[in-house]
């Protein structure tokens, strides 16, 4: 069975908040790390010898990963771009080996696909595209010619059909990695290529040299986890595929629905949990083990709720939503977005977006999902602006991990807050706050004299 290399060594600025204390192939979709969809989905199609190139969290991937002996977690201490980390990575280089991004969700049809097309022509490269439909990616893409990859150009402007995310690689390409530029290749005039080795560098000089590299398109949905509301856009998906697999509720040992409850769909749940008394489910939805629903809880459907969760007294949960493990949401608290483990929403608040894990989001916090002009706020990753066509996506609140707010803080569409960051009590948040910052309200008070002869006594 070929050999299989998962890159999960970037950095993953973009992904700020999500990346300051994980890699990105540990963001949690649906309440799993992304990788471990990856990791199943290569065992579905038998594959079981894997490594996993890592860097500055390889604890992390080791420590997720530690009762599967198949797996292999490599820790490069510095790499110099997607090219350099496989090339380290690579270490049978007489043999051919599959390559796949810890970042991307992807079915395990494709991963057939592309093996099955690999044991039909072992000569060239194979690479694993998609069509472009999101023009603000700013991809390194390519265009195709009779199932051939023709043309590959960084952040193109246009001509640019469809994007990498997967190669299998036979042995004769090692040398092109070991030779790999730090300066793209292939952009067009004007644009600003950062140093940095990528594999797709690479493939740019196996071009050149006359060599061929065949394209096979994914037939499924995928997913390519860039930028914080990329995380949205995967967890809708994922949400849907596991609660449209419901046809009747699953009921697991001791867990227990209320005959007050009102259901229009189906639930699935996990052992010792209760959807209790006046509870309200608009669609089907998936319940870890140790949860309560109860006391009046709306929840509109499509959505996965973690282990020892409290979801009660008539908190709302938006279509799509996750809630992660050991978290609360109580008293008239409103979430419609992702809310990772151990986030607490107690009392009169509206979320909307995702929260990072430990959080403590304080009483009447409120996230703003709609401006006055109806437009969609510009996004930002770094210094570079972000228009989403998606308002969902594009007004989103993105709240790092281990943070808190205070009562009544207000954040505005589309802010950020970094990890272990506190919005004070009564601040209305509308840029972007740093890791590590406390944000407060300074406010003048005026003192005067009062009493009855105020009132003319």
């Amino acid at each position: 069975m070929i050999k299989t290399i998962i890159l999960a060594a970037g950095k993953g600025i973009k992904m700020w908040p999500y990346n300051s204390l994980r890699p990105k192939a540990l963001i949690p979709v649906s309440n799993r790390p992304l990788i471990s969809y990856l990791i199943e989905a290569l065992y579905v199609q038998g594959i079981e010898e894997i490594d996993i190139a890592a860097g500055k969290f390889s604890d992390q991937i080791k420590n997720l990963l530690r009762n599967q002996t198949s797996v292999n977690v490599l820790t490069l201490n510095a790499t110099e771009g997607t090219a350099d980390t496989l090339c380290q990575a690579w270490k049978q280089k007489e043999d051919p080996v599959l390559v796949l991004y810890g970042d991307v969700y992807l079915h395990s049809n494709d991963i057939r696909i592309l093996i099955e097309s690999w044991q039909r022509n072992m000569d060239f490269p194979l690479a694993l595209v998609s069509p472009i439909s999101d023009r603000t990616g700013n991809h390194i893409g390519c265009a195709l010619e009779d199932g051939l990859v023709q043309r590959i150009v960084g952040h193109a402007r246009d001509g640019i059909t469809h994007r990498f995310h997967g190669f299998i690689f036979p042995s004769n390409f090692y040398k092109y990695l070991t030779h790999c530029r730090s300066i793209f290749p292939s952009v067009e005039v004007g644009m600003m290529p950062p140093e940095e080795k990528y594999i797709e560098a690479a493939l740019c000089d196996f071009l050149q040299d006359g060599g061929k590299i065949k394209a096979i398109e994914a037939q499924m949905p995928l997913y390519d986890l860039d930028k914080p509301w990329h995380i949205l856009e995967a967890n809708r998906y994922i949400n849907t595929i596991k609660c449209d697999e419901l046809k009747q509720h699953e009921l697991a040992e001791n867990s227990y629905i209320d005959k007050s409850a009102c259901i229009e769909g189906f639930v699935k749940m996990g052992k010792n949990s209760k959807i209790g008394r006046n509870v309200i489910i608009e669609g089907n939805i998936c319940v870890g083990d140790n949860t309560i629903i109860q006391h009046g809880a709306i929840l509109k459907g499509n959505n996965v709720i973690g282990d020892n969760c409290e979801i009660a007294y008539t908190c709302y949960i938006e279509r799509d939503s996750t809630v992660g493990n050991r978290c609360k949401v109580l008293h008239g608290a409103e979430l419609s977005g992702i809310i990772m483990d151990g986030v607490y929403l107690y009392h009169y608040m509206e979320i909307a977006g995702i929260v990072g894990e430990n959080t403590d989001i304080g009483a009447g916090t409120v996230c703003g999902s709609l401006r006055f002009d109806d437009d969609n706020t510009i996004q930002k990753t770094g210094i570079r602006r972000e228009y989403l066509s998606d308002a969902w996506l594009a007004n989103a609140c993105y709240i790092g991990d281990y943070s808190r707010t205070g009562i009544n803080a207000m954040i505005m569409p589309g802010v950020k807050t970094g990890t272990r960051s506190i919005v004070g009590a009564g601040v209305l948040l509308n840029q972007d706050l740093e890791d590590g910052t406390i944000v407060q309200l300074k406010q003048e008070l005026v003192k005067k004299s009062w009493g009855p002869e105020r009132y003319g006594w």
